[in-house]
């Protein structure tokens, strides 16, 4: 396991030793065996242990794992993967992952909370998802950035601006004019809360336009970092909780 955080997707409640179990019920119905065929009679060779329907059914749900514990692990995926070979593999991976975790954690000393997609907020997550899946961990932070500007523009009805310019606009501590709106985090109480809190709403997303969207639109990328993009798709839903949970003032 590369690193003691997991990045994942909204999936049944299973606990570890629950997706061990199912992991391991797909390696039982995928193994390979020499069938019985009666008294005096030998096959020559071996056939998969569950019917092709059950095996079928069985990968669809380690697929799912294996997108919460291995991120990227459908990078290599073979366009034919005959009789669950390579799935086979990365299902392994991925049981040994689930129960060295806590354990290798500890004796690193990084025991921290997993960061978890599912509770992300869907502006950030929903479009960049697959892109993650696939191990193109930058990509997948541009269409982040792209979802939440647009469900912004949306919000406030203003798609005559976009990105910097947008949230300088839409956390400016004017008054709202006449199709210029203002999105507001808290009642403007006269309190330098209410002024420190949208200033730094528009710093933030000014930052996050500025040295993230617009530079990795431009700089060739192969993937990216993991953990970079992991922190990077954490600040885009941050901005995204606020502008969602934000108020129009009209003006």
């Amino acid at each position: 396991m590369s690193a003691p955080y997991v990045i994942m997707e909204a999936w049944p409640s299973w606990t570890p030793s629950g997706a061990i179990n199912e992991i391991d019920t797909f390696l039982q119905v995928t193994a390979k065996v020499v069938p019985d065929m009666g008294p005096g009679i030998a096959y020559l060779g071996t056939v998969m242990s569950g019917s092709p329907t059950e095996a079928a059914a069985r990968a669809h749900v380690v697929e799912v794992i294996l997108d919460r514990v291995l991120p990227g692990w459908r990078q290599g995926l073979p366009v034919q993967d005959k009789e669950y070979s390579w799935l086979r593999s990365q299902a392994a991976r991925a049981k040994t992952a689930l129960e060295r975790r806590s354990e290798l954690a500890e004796k690193l000393g990084e025991n921290t909370p997993d960061l978890d997609a599912a509770n992300l907020h869907p502006w950030a997550w929903e479009n960049g998802k697959g892109y993650w899946n696939h191990g193109h961990y930058h990509q997948g932070v541009m269409q982040a950035a792209i979802r939440v500007n647009a469900e912004t523009q949306a919000k406030l009805n203003r798609l005559d601006i976009s990105e910097t310019a947008l949230f300088n606009e839409a956390f400016s501590l004017h008054d709202p004019k006449r199709n210029v709106p203002r999105l507001r985090l808290m009642e403007n109480d006269g309190s330098r809360t209410f002024e420190n809190l949208h200033r730094g709403a528009r710093a933030f997303a000014e930052g996050l336009y500025a040295a993230i969207r617009n530079p990795g639109m431009h700089v060739p990328h192969d993937g990216g970092e993991e953990q970079v993009a992991l922190e990077q798709f954490a600040a885009f839903s941050l901005l995204a909780r606020w502008v969602d949970g934000a108020t129009v003032l009209e003006g």
